[in-house]
């Protein structure tokens, strides 16, 4: 009889258990569930962005008695008010005012420079809420595609007239920015913060990075190379344009396959590393009221893209700069300041894989990317653009490229590593202060002197 009674209490507990196993299998399933809903949309740059975003009060509309009226009135708090650069947002109509008044110039171009800056990190947070409804796959293509949409509209707008040297010189200018400044910043800022803590990263996300780049870099030295082969040759540039389009169709390809590779086969190397105890997000707005939003920001962009490009001249006249240092400084700063706050406030909670995550993932898009993307669009639009950043841009990109690889080697940072990156972006802006060269001028004529005179020297050696 006790035989019988332990049986039929071990058969009970063996139940309990079982239950109990199976509960709690099913609570880890939700939470990764939850956890891979929660996930959706959120790379690095949303994660970045977000840190300038601020949460909106649903009491100030929740009075409203129209159910239609009250959804517009929620969403436009949460599109216009849900940010701490919502200030900057009077700028918008204020450049639109000084172009239909014919104020000057250099009025428009900083409004409209101004009016970007907020509207640049309101399409990453609208493509994150897109993100919620379609998935994880459909998200990271948006935030893929979208993440510098700013930059993709501006260079648009200057190939519709025909200004290749301002495509050039802001996109080169994007990569330069990231890689060190917001790089340089994040890592001085945070390496100070935590001055008596070791600060790592993953060294797998950046090897991934540094070697597109490096194709990047490849792409477009060898253009460049292949000029100075060529010498002084009426075919070079035929040749030249060529090579650029064809390296181009290649560069789109390995971004195709970076995309694969980072939203579907090792999509775990390039996830956030934020906290299992952050609270769970949910979409604050519909998807298809995204959408439309999205879309209004678009056209609010394109229009101040088109106000920057029209007077960029007008204000370098104006204020005695270059264009080239407009396009190469000015322009980047301006555009993804949001963005680089964010970077620089998670090296400060020491959190250096999504401020890694920011400043070579936007580097590696623009550069694998919308650079290959307007070639290949200016080839559809009948315009002559190459990879040939002529020698100063491309030497600048090249040792920004290799600093930043060896800074990122060894998976540890410091404040040091920040200084070096850092002063590298303050000399190369110097430079380009400086450089007062002629923008049409500066990718052909100087070096057809210099070949000239070089073959004419050694002509004299020879046959002296």
């Amino acid at each position: 009889m006790g035989s019988q009674e332990d049986f039929i209490i071990n058969n009970i507990e063996n139940a309990i258990d079982d239950d109990h196993k199976g509960l709690v299998n099913g609570t880890n399933n939700i939470n990764g569930e939850n956890k891979e809903q929660w996930s959706v949309g959120k790379t690095p740059q949303n994660l970045s962005s977000s840190m300038v975003r601020k949460k909106s009060d649903p009491i100030l509309v929740s009075n409203v008695r129209f159910q239609m009226l009250r959804n517009f009135l929620n969403n436009l708090q949460e599109v216009i008010l849900g940010t701490k650069l919502a200030v900057l947002f009077p700028a918008i109509p204020l450049a639109i005012a000084a172009d239909f008044y014919h104020f000057g110039r250099p009025w428009v171009f900083a409004l409209s420079l101004l009016g970007l800056t907020p509207l640049a990190e309101r399409v990453s947070f609208l493509t994150e809420q897109i993100a919620y409804f379609t998935g994880p796959t459909v998200g990271g293509l948006l935030n893929a595609t979208c993440g510098n949409a700013t930059e993709m509209i501006i260079a648009l707008f200057a190939l519709h007239e025909n200004k290749i040297d301002v495509v050039k010189y802001s996109l080169l200018g994007s990569i330069l920015s990231n890689l060190l400044l917001v790089l340089g910043t994040s890592l001085l800022c945070g390496g100070l913060a935590n001055i008596k803590k070791e600060q790592r990263y993953d060294r797998k996300q950046a090897d991934v990075n540094s070697l597109l780049l490096l194709l990047g870099l490849l792409c477009h030295m060898l253009p460049l190379l292949f000029r100075y082969a060529s010498g002084v040759s009426n075919s070079y540039a035929t040749s030249t344009l060529e090579l650029s389009r064809a390296s181009s169709i290649f560069m789109l390809i390995a971004y195709v396959a970076y995309i694969f590779f980072q939203l579907k086969t090792h999509r775990q190397v390039f996830e956030s590393q934020e906290e299992d105890e952050e609270e769970e997000e949910k979409a604050v707005i519909g998807c298809w009221s995204a959408f439309g939003w999205l879309a209004g920001m678009t056209v609010i962009i394109a229009l101040l893209s088109e106000y920057v490009v029209g007077t960029i001249e007008a204000a370098s006249n104006s204020w005695g700069i270059s264009v080239t240092f407009i396009s190469i400084i000015l322009l980047p700063i301006v555009g993804n300041a949001a963005e680089h706050a964010g970077s620089i406030i998670f090296a400060l909670k020491n959190k250096l894989d999504i401020s890694l995550g920011v400043s070579l993932g936007s580097a590696s898009q623009i550069s694998m990317f919308v650079v290959p993307l307007s070639v290949i669009v200016a080839w559809i639009m009948g315009i002559e653009m190459d990879l040939d950043f002529s020698l100063l841009e491309t030497g600048s990109l090249a040792f920004t490229i290799i600093i930043t690889a060896f800074t990122l080697q060894d998976g540890t940072s410091h404040y040091m590593k920040g200084v070096i990156l850092f002063l590298c972006y303050i000399i190369i802006a110097a430079c380009f202060f400086v450089d007062k060269t002629p923008m049409n001028d500066s990718n052909g004529s100087n070096l057809g002197n210099v070949l000239e005179l070089s073959s004419n020297y050694y002509a004299g050696v020879l046959f002296a």
